[in-house]
């Protein structure tokens, strides 16, 4: 069993370490370099206290920042295939678009689609070698989110921001949601044919949510969707309109979830774009909540 730490330091340092990593059907691409050189299973994910005093490796501190960071959140990973595979393969190509509009942004992991997991596991040759084990004898804890900043305690408690609601989304919207999306756009389809991805990237920016159909036959089908924690405005609609455009014919539409729309900008909203209010059910703001709390709480609502 193989642990990893932070996948950030290991874009900052550029360590000579690729890894493929996956959980569940969803494959990971951990760094930059221009080979994937080993497939893993993420087995399970532990948060560990006063990580800075864990092996194996010591705080790193950066001389342009200064900051320093240690690495609190481990994945426990198994090694299944053994690779030497160029990215400049046609089979990575959803990833190495992301790693090449995206690489320069701080963006430290990419998310790849079903159909690059399945190719992926066919590549190489299956690894049957030794685990190493990593046994730590510390105290574990359970991330939380809050919604006043003067409560957030990194890396034990996290102030709710728009990263932590898109996660919650892509998780949300394959219930129910999806059936209400399915039939404002018309798209004959049902929920089980689509996969709901992270960040997809674009030339000057890149879209929140990204849906797809799994198994495209001939042409695909797109949505996108653009999240805000806040207030929807008339920027952000533009914004939307200016990606499906991007994405051309393809894309059946986008959809904008925020906190709440004002009536003066829902009038200028086009019929290629479906609009939903996010709310958490019985929140009280000065709580503290685990990402899986949340998650039962949330609400969608087409407005």
């Amino acid at each position: 069993m193989y642990e990893i730490r932070s996948s950030r330091v290991y874009q900052q340092h550029k360590w000579s370490m690729d890894i493929l990593g996956y959980r569940g059907r969803r494959l990971y691409f951990f760094s930059l370099w221009s080979k994937s050189k080993k497939l893993y299973k993420v087995v399970k994910k532990v948060a560990y206290k006063n990580a800075e005093n864990l092996p194996p490796w010591p705080p790193v501190t950066f001389k342009m920042s200064g900051n320093t960071y240690h690495f609190p959140f481990r994945f426990y990973l198994k090694q299944e295939r053994i690779l030497d595979e160029p990215m400049i393969r046609l089979e990575f190509a959803y990833v190495a678009e992301n790693l090449l509009l995206r690489g320069g942004y701080r963006k430290t992991h990419f998310q790849a689609d079903i159909v690059t997991f399945y190719n992926v596991s066919n590549m190489g040759e299956f690894f049957n070698g030794r685990h190493e084990a990593l046994t730590l004898n510390a105290e574990k804890f359970t991330p939380k989110i809050v919604f006043e900043r003067n409560k957030q305690k990194n890396p034990e408690k996290f102030y709710f921001h728009e990263l932590i609601l898109q996660s919650l989304l892509r998780k949300k919207l394959k219930d129910s949601p999806m059936n209400d999306i399915l039939n404002y756009f018309n798209l004959k389809h049902i929920p089980e044919d689509f996969e709901i991805l992270g960040e997809k990237a674009l030339p000057e920016d890149f879209v929140d949510v990204f849906i797809k159909l799994k198994h495209p036959i001939g042409a695909s089908d797109y949505l996108l969707v653009e999240v805000k924690t806040g207030k929807a405005t008339k920027r952000d609609f533009e914004q939307l309109k200016n990606y499906i455009y991007e994405f051309g014919n393809e894309c059946k539409g986008g959809i904008l979830i925020a906190k709440d729309f004002p009536r003066k900008v829902l009038q200028e909203v086009s019929g290629d774009i479906m609009t939903m209010r996010y709310s958490f059910e019985n929140i009280d703001y000065e709580s503290e909540y685990t990402f899986e709390e949340l998650l039962k709480m949330l609400n969608l609502e087409v407005v």
